[in-house]
């Protein structure tokens, strides 16, 4: 394990957020995301609440639900911490009640640059940089219109799928759920021609001129026992809800990395999920002990992962 987490660390370099300057957040859009993960049980799809934040050149997606669930997990942190008021030594057990996990990866498209950038959290924030993919749009006539908001249909063949798109060209983002980009408008919704992924539109707003709900960096800032003021990391918990706030900018602390690494960590966390906290902790310089408990299953129910023989990307066959 420390060998594993030694070596990843040590080939990681440390991201500057200047190589990608902010951009005004301009317009919030929500998606209900559907995805057929096992085809054998078509019934179950997973569905879960995103959010796109966009800009005239940067946008990034995410989960909302994952939000949500970042922002309970910081109530729960800071009852905890502020209940052990004096102990030098502090223990902290959080409860997840999400019964499925939501997505982890934030997608930040930069659309002058022809950048994506996946943001993943593994207690400290990580950054792997690819060009962004050309897609091959088909623009048709075809119009409709997505609660009062005119589009435009395209179609593309795209990561194994045959993609049809609803974009607006009144809005001129060139932004998109997920993966999905480069129109002359925002895709408002998107789907496969099998209806197994969909980004259903699920309202628009405008971003008002606020500040971030919390600091940049993605830590609690919390009352510490001893009485001085102290910053949190959790592990795979994003609780930096700045997406909300008027700037689109990655985190000033993130970690820039190679998929290959990134996913040795991931293999490393998901082998001893508390081994890797505590490994993570003791880099960090932080003291205590770490568990976490997802919410309870029924009496008699085992604990089922969940198949994924159907991902968004599929390879294509030649």
């Amino acid at each position: 394990m420390k060998r594993i987490l030694t070596t990843c660390l040590a080939t990681a370099i440390l991201f500057s957020a200047k190589a990608q300057e902010a951009d005004k957040a301009l317009a919030r859009v929500r998606y209900t995301f559907t995805h057929v993960r096992d085809t054998t049980q078509r019934d179950q799809p997973k569905v879960e609440n995103m959010l796109l934040v966009t800009g005239k050149n940067a946008s990034v997606y995410t989960s909302y639900d994952k939000l949500n669930q970042a922002l309970k997990m910081q109530q729960q942190l800071q009852e905890q911490i502020k209940n052990q008021t004096g102990n030098g030594n502090v223990k902290i057990e959080l409860k997840s009640e999400m019964k499925t996990q939501p997505t982890q990866e934030d997608y930040f498209f930069f659309a002058s640059e022809h950048k994506m950038i996946t943001k993943e959290r593994l207690f400290n924030n990580y950054l792997v940089e690819e060009p962004a993919a050309t897609i091959d749009w088909k623009i048709l006539k075809d119009t409709m219109s997505f609660s009062g908001v005119a589009c435009q249909k395209a179609t593309t063949r795209f990561k194994g799928r045959n993609w049809i798109a609803w974009f607006a060209t009144e809005i001129p983002f060139q932004s998109g759920p997920w993966k999905l980009n480069g129109l002359p408008g925002l895709i408002i919704e998107a789907y496969d021609d099998k209806k197994e992924v969909k980004f259903e539109f699920a309202g628009l707003e405008n971003v008002k001129e606020a500040a971030a709900t919390t600091n940049a960096d993605g830590d609690v800032k919390i009352a510490a026992p001893n009485g001085g003021v102290g910053s949190v990391k959790i592990m795979g918990i994003d609780v930096n809800t700045s997406y909300l706030g008027a700037e689109i900018k990655l985190p000033s602390d993130a970690i820039k990395t190679t998929r290959k690494e990134l996913d040795k960590l991931k293999a490393a966390r998901d082998k001893d999920p508390q081994g890797f906290m505590q490994a993570q902790m003791a880099a960090n310089g932080m003291q205590g002990s770490f568990r976490m408990n997802q919410a309870p299953r029924p009496a008699g129910v085992a604990a089922v992962k969940a198949e994924v023989n159907n991902p968004i990307e599929i390879e294509d066959k030649k």
